[in-house]
């Protein structure tokens, strides 16, 4: 009986580097994906409401540049804010004229989230997201791979401003375990998907979205 307290320390030290061991085989945590509020885009429709000042009321489209223009204040850019955002940055433009402005701001018509696939794919083109979707999904919402698709060399091009993108390298050649997920990636509306079908050598971080044409127009 003197001897149980030793006996019980011995079996705990002995199961710790077990207990260790399974808390690492255990499968890994999948990052979960913020959702963001829609943000505009030009060819999207907006109502203008004032509502102590209804002589300046209107409906705008945001441009292809990403303007608006307003009859109170003038242009302004909207593209890539979100609809708090915009009111905000109307108010701003309004308060110039007017004193403690109070407006409304209704979205009538937005373009509808898409990305773009091109090269070894059996359908590229133009793909509405209507949900949450990897590059990987993606591909097979575009009819999957050829056979003379570099699966280890998909390129996704993200635009962050009006004349720059990202460029992310995907290796998608052996994605069958969770562990492998990691090398997928959640796609954001406008994304540009190039599966090649060549090696590529050396590609830039970031790249001008004329070149990006140049990698994507001639595939489809």
């Amino acid at each position: 009986m003197k001897h149980r307290p030793s006996l019980i320390l011995f079996l705990w030290l002995l199961a710790v580097p077990l207990i260790a061991e399974a808390q690492n085989q255990r499968p890994p945590r999948l990052t979960t994906v913020t959702e963001e509020r829609y943000r505009l885009q030009p060819g999207d429709v907006l109502d203008v409401q004032f509502r102590y000042s209804p002589e300046f009321n209107q409906t705008v489209t945001v441009q292809p540049d990403g303007y608006i223009s307003l009859e109170m204040g003038g242009d302004l850019k909207v593209a890539g804010l979100t609809i708090e955002q915009t009111r905000a940055a109307i108010l701003k433009k309004a308060g110039a004229r007017l004193q403690d402005p109070v407006a409304a701001i209704v979205l009538k018509e937005f373009q509808k989230p898409y990305f773009v696939l091109s090269g070894e794919v059996y359908a590229p083109g133009k793909i509405e997201m209507r949900e949450r979707v990897t590059a990987l999904q993606a591909i097979m919402l575009a009819g999957g791979m050829k056979e003379t698709a570099r699966s280890s060399q998909v390129v996704v091009f993200r635009q962050i401003n009006s004349d720059t993108a990202e460029v992310k390298l995907l290796n998608l050649k052996n994605i069958h375990r969770t562990a492998d997920l990691e090398n997928d990636l959640t796609l954001q509306p406008c994304d540009m998907i190039l599966v090649p079908r060549d090696k590529i050598s050396k590609i830039e971080r970031f790249m001008k979205l004329a070149s990006v044409a140049a990698f994507m127009a001639p595939r489809f």
